[in-house]
């Protein structure tokens, strides 16, 4: 298995194309170290012109989430998940998965946006050391001072949505709460740009956004089906800045990254975040592969360019207390346009109206969410 070969043929630390064990301690976690070198540019999406192998990163999280399926450490088999593209203009990607509504952790209780971490509760330093698929760690050079502070732990998500389902936890033992930081973004626009595959997503829930744990974490996961939001028409805010907001869909801001972007374009989410929690306006982000932003109609060749990163942030009504057991939690997957289903019943019947009424509920009032745009458009125009 190709952890296994990682395993037995790595040397101390070396570069993106290797994994290591250190060998002073054969406990610690492998170490997956990449360069702004690694990240993938040349992806389509339907094309010939995609990448004709699977990046490094993507083969190593794989192999590592199967190894740890086949070892029994997960709550339920995640199988293959029934699947069907709802009829409409928006094309939600539904799917069953029942077990996820029934074994999956009880949430904690969030009652506030700025809830402080809480070591008695669960948290990520609890969990069993075999879950970890490894660390992540970008090689500077002496350069970035963000990313020598810290490192991100990927291990999987023991109550699975979809195949690869992994959490991105930046440094477990500092305890940190769920709220965003710089390097937890922009670690999260990196680990899509070393994907080749347009299916691999992240995303981010607020405290009062239905996150489930108070322990600052990214969800990461693959699912091989286009969403709406990544050729999405835009409308230009502070482009300097890659800030635009979502036309046609739940309303929403974005940000878009190519590989030279990153650092600035993580600075300008993580000023955008800070506002929201300040304000106590809880948020989901969803980080996919997308085309260029463009606020007209463009040829069919722009429409598969997937060579930078869309980020999503949708402002949205606080859920305090215990999540809802309803058809779907409204959260960083669903108002992308991936639908998890609890039920048969739901998941065969629901129409594209009905979840858009649902969605509906959960977001910001135009008025509220316009005077928010504007906040922002100040924010970013003269930081």
């Amino acid at each position: 298995m190709l952890l296994k070969l990682f395993k037995t043929t790595c040397s101390t630390r070396v570069c993106f194309k290797t994994m290591t064990k250190p060998k002073a301690d054969p406990n610690m976690p492998l170490q997956f170290v990449y360069t702004d070198q690694d990240f993938v540019t040349d992806v389509q999406r339907n094309s010939e012109k995609s990448p004709s192998s699977t990046a490094k990163f993507d083969a190593v999280v794989q192999a590592g989430w199967s190894d740890r399926m086949a070892r029994g450490l997960f709550r339920y088999n995640l199988g293959d998940l029934q699947t069907r593209i709802m009829p409409g203009s928006h094309s939600y990607v539904a799917q069953l998965n029942i077990r996820r509504g029934t074994e999956k952790r009880k949430p904690q209780e969030i009652l506030s946006i700025k809830q402080e971490f809480n070591a008695k509760q669960f948290n990520f330093n609890k969990i069993n050391p075999e879950e970890i698929i490894f660390e992540m760690i970008k090689d500077t050079e002496g350069g970035s001072a963000l990313h020598q502070q810290s490192r991100m732990v990927v291990l999987v998500n023991v109550s699975p949505l979809e195949f690869g389902h992994c959490l991105f936890v930046p440094d477990p033992s500092c305890c940190l709460p769920q709220v965003l930081t710089r390097f937890t973004i922009q670690g999260g626009i990196e680990s899509v740009l070393l994907s080749s595959d347009t299916g691999f997503r992240v995303g981010f829930n607020s405290l009062g956004g239905f996150a489930s744990v108070n322990h600052l974490h990214l969800h990461g996961y693959y699912m091989d089906h286009e969403l709406k939001i990544e050729s999405m028409l835009l409308k230009p805010l502070v482009p300097d800045k890659g800030f635009y907001r979502l036309l046609d869909f739940p309303a929403g801001f974005v940000f878009y990254a190519e590989s030279q972007e990153v650092e600035k374009v993580a600075r300008a989410i993580c000023e955008v975040t800070d506002f929201l929690v300040d304000g106590n306006i809880a948020h989901n982000l969803f980080l996919t592969r997308g085309c260029p932003p463009c606020d007209r109609i463009r040829d069919k060749t722009n429409v598969c360019l997937r060579k930078g990163v869309r980020i999503v942030v949708w402002p949205r009504m606080s859920c305090f207390g215990a999540k809802e057991d309803s058809a779907f939690n409204v959260a960083l997957c669903e108002l992308a346009g991936h639908l998890p289903f609890k039920n048969k019943k739901d998941f065969e019947l629901s129409t594209e109206k009905d979840v858009m009424d649902i969605i509906e509920r959960y977001l910001l009032p135009d008025r509220e969410f316009h005077s928010l745009e504007q906040q922002l458009l100040r924010l970013l125009t003269d930081s």
